[in-house]
């Protein structure tokens, strides 16, 4: 399942290369966590792709998005793959055969600004806007429905993520995400082949990461998981 999702994404992604586009990653919290939602978390990271795809031309970039349909990692037994399967099947999508990410030009980090377009937040009333949003899509969202229903997601738990949170720094996935491209660049700086100049460029909401920050590890999320 996973070596099959592996190929599909690498031929993607050549196919897309070939194209002569630049080829980035969409790095989005996405899991139904501390008031999120993932399908308004899936939204979010497919706005994204087509924000970054416009900012640059789609004749010129390609973004990778891991909440597409087929990113699903789904079982024999039609059960959704684990965490740990997911966390298996990314790394090796991005580290690439090489082990220094060549199949990448760089990532994109999702930010507060990302999810500011979906909710369509300018500054003023931001919490009211994101608590209309809820009323009115539990109404038409049997998904969300339920997750509330089994008390995962609540009103103000909802509210208060997309206000305050809203960003990859409190997704488990997005801090292995990071670590693994902090990892690529660390092996790119001290190989001839790359040196320096020829890191993963690594964005966060719209701007370049600072060089100290971008060489720096955070907590890891699902690997801490994985080694315990």
């Amino acid at each position: 399942m996973i070596e099959a999702k592996v190929k599909f994404f690498r031929a993607v992604i050549a196919e897309q290369k070939l194209k002569g586009k630049a080829i980035g990653y969409i790095s989005a919290p996405l899991s139904t966590l501390g008031g999120g939602y993932f399908d308004v978390n899936a939204e979010v990271s497919l706005t994204a792709k087509k924000r970054v795809e416009a900012r640059f031309g789609e004749s010129n970039a390609w973004m990778l998005d891991p909440g597409s349909k087929e990113s699903e990692l789904t079982l024999p037994s039609g059960a959704r793959g684990s965490n740990d399967d997911y966390m298996l099947m990314w790394t090796q999508i991005l580290e690439g055969p090489s082990g220094t990410g060549d199949d990448f030009d760089f990532v994109y980090f999702v930010g507060p600004s990302d999810f500011g377009a979906v909710f369509g937040l300018a500054g003023t009333g931001d919490m009211d806007k994101i608590s209309a949003y809820f009323d009115d899509r539990l109404g038409k969202d049997a998904g969300l429905k339920r997750e509330v229903d089994r008390g995962r997601v609540t009103r103000n738990t909802f509210r208060n993520y997309y206000a305050l949170k809203a960003s990859v720094t409190f997704s488990n996935g997005a801090h292995d995400e990071w670590n693994i491209f902090r990892q690529l660049n660390e092996r790119r700086r001290v190989d001839p082949k790359y040196g320096v100049a020829n890191q993963i460029p690594m964005l966060f909401d719209g701007k370049s990461v600072a060089p100290a920050a971008a060489e720096q590890s955070i907590t890891p999320g699902v690997s801490a998981a994985c080694k315990s």
